[in-house]
């Protein structure tokens, strides 16, 4: 079942076995605003065991990427295309986000972004390969971010 975010009133749903549930609602609630702000587009996140396809995907393009394999248990996905840019999106429980950012019409504006809840340890995925910038949110307190250019074709 689809959930759309709310980013006014921050909800918990679907994210409830996370340790960091609040501040992971928030970082969902923070990707739902900019969506809304710089889109309108409402982000719908749905269950990942009822979106196989976009989970597959994600996974591809890490492995194949940088052989990334998370250990983390997916909780939600997002995907869809806004103007001629593909999202897709996995919350794990752990506090991680990975977005995939794939424009359609231009292979150098391609990459997968890592966000960091607030609270949360680097993956050990990550910590080695992986330079984190702060960000600060009124949703999620503080967010850890960075990125990988996409160089393949997905």
């Amino acid at each position: 079942m689809s959930y759309i975010v709310d980013y006014k009133n921050v909800s918990t749903i679907g994210l409830e076995s996370s340790p960091v549930v609040e501040t992971l609602a928030g970082l969902r609630a923070n990707e739902a605003r900019y969506f809304m702000n710089k889109y309108k587009h409402e982000f719908t996140v749905v269950p990942a065991s009822e979106s196989q396809e976009t989970l597959e995907y994600v996974n591809q393009i890490l492995k194949k990427e940088r052989d990334i394999e998370f250990s983390a248990k997916p909780l939600e996905t997002s995907r869809f295309q806004v103007e001629n840019i593909q999202f897709a999106y996995v919350f794990y429980e752990d506090g991680l986000a990975v977005n995939v950012m794939y424009t359609v019409d231009d292979p150098k504006k391609r990459a997968v972004g890592f966000k960091l809840s607030e609270g949360m340890e680097i993956p050990k995925e990550l910590e080695a390969k992986f330079k984190f910038a702060r960000q600060k949110s009124k949703l999620a307190g503080t967010i850890r971010g960075s990125f990988l250019v996409i160089k393949g074709e997905y």
